[in-house]
């Protein structure tokens, strides 16, 4: 029988009990839940990890679950990334329905086990390792000099040899000046009613740091106060993908350090990644649900048009724009539809006049690493291809996406035939600011 009308319900992730990485237990569960969605197939367009799956089962001798080895289910767990909407979006089969399928965290846990017997790769160790990357990079000096050989044919090559990183994949430019050293201070007058701290992230902070720039400029017209959370860390959200959920602890425990002061003294804290309010939003109070800083941090972060809409709704968001948008092509982040928000971006958008949104719920495939990643990248651009095609059809002006990272490799599979922008810079631009 299949699901009933109830919303999913997500239970917390035991991680830090001992059978948690015990492979014989974790095997029987994976087989249990392989065999449902053998039988199901439902989610097989999500991702390539179950096309991958069901061709396992399909080619191995018994055409059944049993068929396959476990070693061989270590591809399946490779090709997920933790995005989520096979279990808010496809699986009839979530709790409260007997069957309790969690897939997501069920390849959690199979991350978790491969990452404590030591079988991540210096190269997945390095891409994760945003705060250190972004720390060397973004260095006055160092900065113009890897962007340069980023762009240079044969250095792509020598990388893909030595770290497996494709060549043809679209790789950040770092920026010589970070937003937290640009905004040490910001002079603006104290608004009680509306408080909001942002969280840079790492992209942002590190890569390109004009999208805090627009944020700050847009929260400013619109008389909130605004600052800047100093000294904070990455949300965790690549070490989570690894299964390093020790590192993913430390990163959290920092964090609340610098965040929850905040979140006390009624700000609103704001990330311009979806992925990054996400983390603290849904993956940090399952991991840790005991934990009151968590929970209280989770209940103050937003995405930046979530809170807009917030401004829309209380009639306090200005509406003297000065520029249409025309024709925008929208990609919606698989990370922000997880959040259960709505198409918030769309909704603010289309307030401004002679705006037209064309909004497209469909995955770009890149996932900060998975699209980097020489042997995932070609699959990457493939589950990018259908908003390709759709960006195609339509002939919009302007694409955009909450994700820039998403952006940027959608753009790269359309050949670079458009710039893409953070829908931020589109509402910084239509109010006219400079």
């Amino acid at each position: 029988m299949e699901g009933g009308l109830q919303k999913p319900t997500r239970f917390s992730i035991d991680w830090k009990n001992q059978d948690y990485l015990n492979e014989e237990l974790f095997e029987k569960e994976l087989r249990r839940v392989s065999d449902h969605c053998h039988g199901c197939r439902r989610c097989v367009s999500l991702c390539n990890s179950f096309p991958t799956l069901f061709d396992l089962i399909d080619e191995s001798k018994t055409f059944e679950v049993d068929g396959v080895t476990y070693d061989q289910f270590d591809k399946v767990i490779d090709h997920c990334y933790l995005c989520d909407l096979c279990y808010l979006t496809k699986c009839p089969y979530v709790p409260p329905h007997d069957w309790g399928i969690d897939f997501p965290h069920l390849m959690l846990r199979g991350k978790a086990i491969k990452h404590s017997k030591s079988k991540t790769s210096i190269r997945d160790k390095i891409l994760t390792s945003t705060d250190m990357l972004g720390k060397l990079g973004s260095r006055k000096i160092i900065a113009p000099i890897i962007n340069y050989f980023n762009e240079i044919k044969i250095f792509r090559i020598i990388l893909e040899k030595i770290l497996r990183i494709h060549r043809n994949a679209k790789l950040p430019k770092f920026s010589s000046y970070t937003a937290k050293s640009k905004y040490k201070n910001i002079s603006n007058e104290m608004n009680l009613d509306n408080k909001v701290a942002i969280f840079t992230t790492c992209y942002h902070n590190y890569n390109e740091p004009s999208v805090i720039d627009d944020l700050v400029k847009v929260l400013k017209h619109n008389n909130v106060h605004v600052e800047l959370i100093k000294d904070d860390k990455c949300c965790g959200m690549p070490k989570l993908e690894l299964g390093d959920l020790k590192t993913v602890e430390k990163m959290m425990q920092h964090n609340l350090l610098k965040f929850k002061k905040y979140a006390k003294d009624g700000y609103r804290i704001i990330a311009p990644v979806p992925s990054c309010v996400l983390m603290f939003k849904q993956e940090l109070p399952l991991l840790f649900p005991e934990n009151r800083d968590v929970q209280l941090v989770s209940k103050a972060i937003c995405d930046p048009f979530e809170y807009l809409l917030k401004l829309y709704n209380e009639g306090t968001l200005k509406r003297d724009f000065k520029n249409d948008l025309g024709s925008v092509f929208y990609q919606v982040a698989c990370h922000q539809r997880v959040q259960n928000i709505g198409q918030v971006t769309k909704k603010i958008l289309e307030l401004v006049p002679n705006t037209n949104i064309d909004a497209l719920e469909r995955c770009s495939g890149h996932d900060g690493t998975y699209g980097v990643k020489k042997e995932t990248h070609e699959i990457a651009i493939k589950i990018a291809m259908p908003i390709v095609k759709e960006y195609t059809k339509l002939q919009s002006t302007q694409f955009t996406s909450d994700c820039t990272l998403a952006a940027h490799h959608v753009v790269n599979a359309m050949g670079n035939k458009v710039l893409p922008t953070h829908p931020i810079e589109l509402m910084r631009k239509a109010y006219g600011l400079q």
